[in-house]
C-alpha cells in the first residue's frame, strides 16, 4: 500500500460549499466590513506590492485572465473569465479560483473558490472607494445592472457606507425582481424601477455593473447631475464601457492601477494626458477625495490584483481552527527531496 501523503503535501482547499459556509457563520456585512478593511490596508501599503497588469487572453466572446502580485513574504494569484454569453447558456458570466503562498518557499499555503469571494471583495472594495470619495452622509444608491454582483455591492454599501435606500433598474426586469427578492429583509428599502433615469431619481451614489463587452453608454450625460459619486464596474476590458465619454469629461476620476485602467477602464475613451488620481494616494492621504458637495466623483474599477490578494489573506486566517475547508493532496514530499521517482515508484500497486 503507498504510504499516504505528509502534512507538508497538503494544501488547506476552501471550495464553495465551504465559502458559502464561512459566509454565513461570520455574516456576510460583517465578512464585506472586515474584507473593505482589508482591502483599505493593503491600499495604505500599496507600494510595498508587486504590479502588473493581469494577463489576458481574449476571444470574440470573452476573456481569461491570470491576475498575480506579492508583497516580499506572500504570493498570490487569481484565475478568473469574463464571458458575458454564459448566461444565456446557463452558466455563470464570471468564474474564479485563486492561490496564496510562501515565497520563502514557494508553497503553497491556499487554494479557493474565488467566484463568490470576487463577488464579495468587489463589493467591499467599491464601499472602501465610495467612503473615501462619496458625498457625506449619502443615503440612497441606484444600482443599474442587477446581475449577478447586485446584492453584493448593495449589502456591502450598506455595511461600510451606511446606505438605507437603493433603486434597482436592469433591462432584464426578471433580473430587478431578483435582486429585490434577494434583498428583501436586509434591513434596505429597495426600490425596483422600470428605468435607468428613474433609478438616478434622489441617488447620491450611482453603481453600474454591466456585463456586455461592448462600448455601451449606462448612463449619458444628462443623467448625471452633480454632486454624485459613480461607481463604475462593469467596464474591466478592452472594448468595454459603460459611461458615455461626457461624463468622464465633468468627473474627478479615480483608478486603482493606470497601466491596467487606461486600457480596460472607463478612461480608455479619454487621450492618456487626462488626469487621473490613485486612490491609494487618497486612502494615504498624499491626494484629495472629493473636495466639495457639487464634485462627481468616479471611481473607475476594473478589479486590480492586491484586492484579490487581500482576499485570500483574510480567507486563510478565517478558515484557521474550523471546518470550512479540506486537506488537498496537492505537493509531492518525498523523504529525499532529490527522489521524486523513488517516490513514484515505491506508489506502485
Amino acid at each position: 500500500m503507498p504510504p499516504l501523503p505528509s502534512n507538508l503535501a497538503m494544501v488547506p482547499f476552501v471550495s464553495v460549499e465551504h465559502m458559502m459556509g464561512l459566509v454565513h457563520h461570520i455574516g456576510i456585512e460583517r465578512l464585506l466590513q472586515d474584507l473593505a478593511a482589508e482591502i483599505e490596508n493593503d491600499f495604505k501599503r500599496w507600494e510595498s506590492f508587486d504590479k502588473t497588469p493581469r494577463v489576458a487572453s481574449h476571444s470574440p466572446v470573452g476573456v481569461i485572465e491570470l491576475m498575480p502580485t506579492s508583497d516580499g513574504e506572500m504570493y498570490g494569484f487569481k484565475y478568473v473569465n469574463g464571458h458575458p454569453k454564459n448566461t444565456k447558456e446557463g452558466l455563470q458570466t464570471v468564474t474564479a479560483f485563486g492561490l496564496l503562498a510562501d515565497v520563502d518557499t514557494g508553497y503553497p499555503k491556499l487554494l479557493t473558490e474565488m467566484t463568490l469571494l470576487t463577488a464579495l471583495r468587489t463589493a467591499a472594495t467599491s464601499a472602501m472607494a465610495a467612503k473615501h470619495l462619496a458625498p457625506k452622509g449619502a443615503k440612497c444608491m441606484a444600482m443599474i445592472g442587477n446581475g449577478a454582483q447586485a446584492e453584493f455591492q448593495c449589502l456591502a454599501f450598506k455595511a461600510v457606507c451606511g446606505i438605507g435606500t437603493v433603486r434597482l433598474y436592469d433591462i432584464d426586469p426578471a433580473a430587478t425582481e431578483k435582486a429585490a427578492r434577494n434583498l428583501a429583509g436586509s434591513g434596505l428599502t429597495v426600490v425596483p424601477c422600470k428605468s435607468s433615469e428613474e433609478a438616478m431619481e434622489g441617488a447620491e451614489i450611482i453603481t453600474t455593473c454591466t456585463a456586455d463587452k461592448q462600448n455601451a453608454t449606462i448612463l449619458t450625460d444628462n443623467m448625471v447631475g452633480p454632486g454624485v459619486h459613480i461607481n463604475a464596474i462593469g467596464g474591466d476590458c478592452p472594448g468595454k464601457t459603460e459611461l458615455h465619454r461626457d461624463i468622464l469629461l465633468r468627473s474627478d476620476i479615480f483608478v486603482e492601477y493606470p497601466p491596467q485602467t487606461w486600457v480596460e477602464g472607463e478612461i480608455q475613451q479619454l487621450d492618456e494626458d487626462h488626469p487621473t488620481t490613485e486612490l491609494w494616494q487618497v486612502v494615504t492621504g498624499q491626494a484629495e477625495g472629493r473636495k466639495d458637495a457639487r464634485q462627481i466623483t468616479l471611481f473607475d474599477s476594473v478589479g486590480f490584483a492586491i484586492e484579490d490578494f487581500s482576499a485570500l489573506r483574510y480567507i486563510y486566517r478565517a478558515i484557521q481552527d474550523t471546518g470550512f475547508y479540506a486537506d488537498l493532496d496537492l505537493l509531492a514530499d518525498p523523504d529525499d527531496p532529490r527522489d521524486l521517482f523513488g517516490m513514484l515508484t515505491r506508489a506502485k500497486a
